[in-house]
């Protein structure tokens, strides 16, 4: 892609000439040694786009459909790169997962491993990075009113909810006063009015959603919604016990009318259990992040939650495992190392025997327990008196090579010169 400056992955090099991936990869880090070169970036954003326009699966779709799932898919590649999702990874499996959830997301039928195949990535990789992106979501659906039942599953049910609230957020200003979710999705008190005294309420084709709850998303719309200005509510003089009662009653005829269909059958329990909130014309574009921005300008968007870099988690909690495997080597050390001799006392004094019980109970619960070769390996340095700071890093091969190999073989050498001399 040297016409138009955008790099592309080496596994599509690889598929092209047919050679090895690490061989090509030792090749150009050679060249770009050798050359000085300053390489540029691996643009996600020109992959995701490219791939759209290029894969089989989205040929018969429109224009327009195809410049709206490029601008959602910009936007939560965006998203990922603000969630260090992206970083110190392989780009390709991540676009393949955006790609996948855009096309569900439009209800398009795709399969991850055709997708994956005509990207060059990784298939488990591909799951690995959707199921990441699925989890991330979730974690921002918490905040609206039903985020709670919100989860892995029902996600794409949820999406577009969940997406109009990252658009949200990411266009407030940071210098301005925001408002809580509950103050932008709850109607207030001249939105009561105006809804309860509308006299036409209109329905979805599906009649399971009222396409008026999607405009309470919008902050730039918000406040053309209400109809009924203060003025008219003072004429009216309703009480708010009437008004209460009359939006009651609006509730109730909208769930009925919701949970009946043509036959007059009541479908209210089997709609409570489908979770999710599903609009028309929900995506809107309006945010920057559906724009091409650069890394710093990314980091500056507010989406909801500012998330870690995975392979970070994994490592501090990898460190509290070792941690615990450090402690619980410590005392089967030390039940060990104390004999039974040193257990000072009568025979006969039932302290004295209590003590030896409890100790005897501890070496079998330890005998008992699943050691892997990691708590052997913790145990020895241990042994060698190796500060526990250093065992919590994981760096098991380097210690054993600096504290155990090491001390052997200079005692081995020590005892051949005593030998010679």
């Amino acid at each position: 892609m040297r016409k138009n400056k955008i790099p592309i992955a080496m596994r599509e090099v690889v598929s092209v000439i047919e050679v090895d991936l690490h061989e090509l990869g030792r090749m150009v880090v050679r060249v770009v040694d050798f050359l000085s070169l300053d390489l540029p970036e691996f643009d996600v954003v020109s992959s995701f786009e490219r791939a759209i326009q290029n894969c089989p699966d989205f040929a018969e779709f429109s224009r327009d459909k195809k410049d709206n799932m490029v601008k959602q898919g910009r936007f939560l590649l965006q998203c990922a790169e603000k969630w260090f999702l992206t970083t110190g990874r392989q780009p390709m499996p991540m676009v393949v997962a955006v790609l996948m959830f855009v096309a569900e997301l439009n209800q398009v039928k795709v399969s991850i491993e055709d997708v994956a195949s005509e990207l060059h990535a990784g298939i488990a990789t591909c799951r690995k990075r959707h199921k990441e992106l699925l989890e991330t979501l979730v974690k921002v659906a918490q905040v609206l009113p039903w985020g709670k039942d919100v989860t892995v599953k029902n996600i794409m049910k949820n999406a577009p909810s969940v997406i109009q609230y990252m658009e949200m957020k990411s266009r407030l200003e940071k210098g301005k006063r925001r408002k809580s979710l509950q103050l932008v999705v709850e109607r207030n008190l001249e939105e009561i009015a105006s809804e309860c005294l509308r006299s036409q309420v209109e329905y979805t084709s599906d009649d399971c959603r009222i396409e008026h709850d999607a405009q309470y998303f919008d902050v730039a719309d918000r406040n053309a919604i209400v109809n009924v200005s203060h003025g008219n509510l003072d004429e009216l003089q309703i009480s708010l016990e009437c008004l209460s009662n009359s939006y009651s009653n609006f509730l109730s005829e909208t769930t009925l009318m919701k949970a009946m269909d043509d036959s007059g059958v009541d479908h209210r329990r089997k709609k409570i259990k489908t979770l999710g909130l599903l609009y028309k014309n929900w995506w809107s574009g309006n945010s920057d992040l559906s724009k091409k921005l650069s890394f710093e300008q990314i980091l500056q968007k507010d989406v909801g939650i500012n998330g870690l870099p995975p392979s970070f988690v994994v490592g501090q909690l990898a460190c509290k495992k070792r941690q615990e495997k450090i402690r619980v080597a410590k005392i089967r050390i030390n039940d060990i190392m104390q004999s039974p001799d040193a257990l000072l006392g009568d025979k006969n004094d039932r302290y004295f025997v209590e003590r030896l019980q409890a100790r005897e109970q501890r070496l079998r619960e330890i005998n008992r327990r699943d050691l892997n070769w990691e708590d052997y390996v913790i145990e020895i340095l241990l042994l060698h008196q190796v500060d526990g700071e250093e065992i919590e890093q994981g760096h098991y091969r380097r210690l054993l090579d600096l504290h155990v190999f090491d001390s052997v073989s200079v005692c081995d050498f020590s005892a051949k010169e005593n030998k010679r001399s």
